[in-house]
């Protein structure tokens, strides 16, 4: 159902990833079986970090919450497409939307940040490692996770703020699998230049390019570090203390780019979804294979674990 008027909608209706009705059980079956497996591969990750003291270091703190923000975020992000599938009721209501838009949004903005953070540490691990344990003690862990968490959360705000004043709606259906904030501005007969503005400038300055600059410095640091090294073996394992977190980094800044740092168009919607699917899906369930299957600490730790 689509309100005719222009007035603020009470109430939006969720269209889905596709309109196929023989596509909805399969989907459905999908997104389910992506969302327990990365339920499970973080909440495992995050199980061998509180369980094994040989994990008790900066570099697996900010890993356990990088695995708490991936079980948050995929669930807000499809809890409403997995309801749909077993219900069948697309609709959400007008506050249930903007907090979903506000929860999402801060958590993928966190996820940069602790990622910045991660990258830091790794800077300080392979640059400075005699003095690691000094500079990385668990009082500027603690303070740095912290500063994650608040300036995440801080920033989703202000769009959220200008958005909740829009009271004009072309339609109340939302072309997406949540609500994302793309579509919901589309949607909006007001003017939303300044919103557009603002969300491409705070998520530039705070969500991508912020924190992609000061990652990519730290590993231009890492990286002359590590050429300086003079033994083969040396080099391979400096560099080795840094693959699966450039490899998350890498796999995340590409989706953001290509989903958010682009002009909004209706055209643009659909490939959004299908680029947002595989941001809010596949990347959090890819984050515990990359740090499992490339760290020797985490298969040594899961082996202590179940006592082979």
């Amino acid at each position: 159902m689509e309100q005719q008027n222009q007035t603020k909608p009470t109430f939006f209706i969720i269209k889905g990833i596709s309109d196929v009705p023989e596509l909805q059980v399969p989907i459905f079956l999908l997104v389910l079986l992506i969302y327990l497996f990365t339920l499970g591969g973080n909440m495992t990750i995050l199980l061998l970090v509180c369980l094994d003291h040989h994990l008790h270091t900066p570099m697996y703190f900010f890993l356990s919450n990088l695995s708490i923000l991936d079980m948050s975020s995929t669930t807000v992000a499809l809890h409403k497409i997995l309801f749909i599938g077993l219900s069948g009721n697309s609709v959400m209501t007008y506050v249930a939307c903007i907090t979903q838009m506000y929860f999402y949004g801060s958590l993928l903005s966190n996820e940069s940040l602790f990622l910045t953070a991660m990258s830091y540490d790794r800077y300080v691990a392979v640059c400075n490692p005699l003095r690691y344990t000094v500079i990385m003690k668990q009082r500027v862990c603690v303070l740095m996770a912290t500063f994650c968490w608040v300036i995440g959360f801080l920033e989703s705000a202000p769009y959220i703020v200008l958005l909740t004043g829009f009271s004009c709606y072309r339609s109340n259906i939302v072309n997406h699998f949540f609500c994302d904030p793309v579509p919901v501005i589309q949607l909006s007969c007001s003017d939303t230049s300044i919103l557009q503005t603002l969300f491409i400038v705070e998520g530039a300055a705070i969500q991508c390019l912020g924190p992609f600059i000061l990652t990519v410095l730290s590993y231009i640091f890492i990286i002359t570090a590590i050429v300086r090294i003079r033994t083969r073996t040396g080099r391979y394992r400096a560099f080795y203390t840094c693959s699966s977190h450039l490899t998350v980094f890498i796999v995340l800044y590409i989706t953001l780019i290509y989903q958010y740092l682009r002009p909004i168009t209706a055209e643009s919607l659909e490939y959004n979804k299908l680029i947002s699917l595989f941001n809010t899906a596949a990347v959090p369930m890819l984050n515990p294979l990359i740090y499992s299957l490339k760290n020797k600490d985490v298969k040594s730790a899961f082996r202590r674990q179940l006592h082979f």
